[in-house]
């Protein structure tokens, strides 16, 4: 029983440090409103930011999709689960970014952790932000290249580092929103110093994706380099899973950089396909966000209204202009304490804590969509504000 016990001292240690993850299930289709336990409550930890995954056209797109093309692939997409629709969604993926072409991933995580690997290996340094998702890390780590992690969007640190390195072969990698704090990475300095140092720039705009950028597009357009003479340099990854409110993730970027993807990416060759059902749903949302100015401009307009009516002494809320809208409490303990209470008081919202953000700095992650209301916004604000002023989660 000595391998159980080692487990069970671990779990309690992280009972300790008010570390423990708890998963709530949810009875209701991902939207404002859930039913946790038998409780009534509204979510604010959801990321499907233009409020598409519980969209009735959406939904019946996918019905029409599974009537089409059955309920999966069959095999992986280099042998036989690759299908016209899934080439459909690719072209289209790759014409709404900007891109020559684009490669379509079942998730967020294994195209990151992929083609990291594809791109980079050993003698190649890997220059990343310190604040970059798990799934980068790991896709750093599989790689085997050096890694050098610069402070949080310092350009000028980072700029150091590379012209330090004399490896062969540079990636600069970042999120372009940081899904943790809210904040927007400096692309345009970014890809300045990618040309300056001959370097890839990898962008992962999990968040952005949908949401920021004209029509969308995302944070590279938003930022103007999509056009970019170098924009060849940038590797783009894009969630559809998040504002896109289906699953799965793609690379776009250079024909070749694609194809080389294609042939070295393990995470996309050794794994069956995404069903092909779930292509043609995402053929659908890409015209929803397409035409879905109103929902950006309503979920602009609540991010306003939360910032307005969140008066805070003590804790902080972290400067951010997107829908990611952190709360920094600090204490663990705290932490679960106010996400507790909020809970109590209806209003489902995930305390955040190590290793997911650095030791010291647990927080409230508060996620707005477009399909939230504002008199639902306003009720946390107050709520966050009145539980401060009570001493928190007592």
């Amino acid at each position: 029983m000595r391998l159980l016990d080692e487990l069970r001292a671990g779990l309690g240690r992280l009972d300790d440090e008010a570390l423990r993850r708890r998963r709530r299930s949810n009875a209701l289709p991902c939207a404002p409103r859930a039913t946790v336990d038998g409780r009534e409550l509204t979510a604010f930890c959801s990321n499907d930011y233009l409020g598409l995954a519980g969209d009735p056209a959406l939904a019946a797109a996918l019905a029409e999709g599974a009537s089409r093309w059955g309920a999966g692939s069959g095999a992986s997409h280099l042998v036989s689960g690759h299908y016209a629709v899934h080439d459909e969604l690719e072209r289209a993926l790759a014409s709404f970014v900007g891109y020559d072409r684009a490669l379509y991933f079942s998730t967020g995580y294994m195209a990151n952790s992929g083609i990291l690997p594809a791109l980079a290996g050993r003698g190649d340094a890997i220059f990343a932000d310190r604040l970059n998702h798990a799934s980068l890390v790991d896709g750093m780590l599989l790689s085997r290249a050096t890694v050098h992690r610069y402070p949080h969007a310092d350009v000028a640190a980072l700029e150091r580092m590379l012209a330090g390195s004399a490896a062969p072969r540079k990636l600069i990698v970042t999120d372009a929103v940081f899904s943790m704090d809210g904040d927007v990475a400096p692309l345009a300095e970014l890809l300045a110093l990618a040309v300056r140092h001959d370097a890839w720039l990898v962008v992962d705009d999990a968040h952005g994706f949908g949401v920021l950028g004209p029509q969308g597009r995302g944070a590279v357009a938003e930022a103007g380099l999509d056009t970019h003479p170098e924009a060849w340099r940038i590797v783009l990854v894009g969630t559809l899973g998040k504002a896109a409110g289906v699953a799965g993730a793609f690379v776009a970027g250079h024909a070749d950089v694609i194809e080389w993807l294609v042939q070295k990416t393990r995470t996309y060759i050794f794994t069956t396909g995404a069903p092909p059902a779930l292509a043609h749903a995402l053929l659908a949302s890409l015209r929803l966000i397409e035409a879905g100015e109103a929902r950006r401009q309503r979920l602009q307009s609540l991010i306003a209204s939360f910032r307005t009516h969140t008066r805070l002494q003590r804790w902080r809320l972290l400067p951010s202009r997107t829908a990611i809208q952190p709360v920094l409490i600090g204490d663990n303990a705290e932490a679960v304490a106010v996400a507790g209470a909020l809970f109590d008081a209806g209003l489902w919202v995930p305390a955040i804590r190590p290793p997911t953000v650095p030791a010291g700095t647990a927080r409230l992650r508060v996620s707005l969509t477009a399909a939230h209301d504002e008199t639902d916004v306003v009720r946390l604000a107050e709520t966050l504000t009145r539980l401060e002023r009570a001493g928190g989660g007592g």
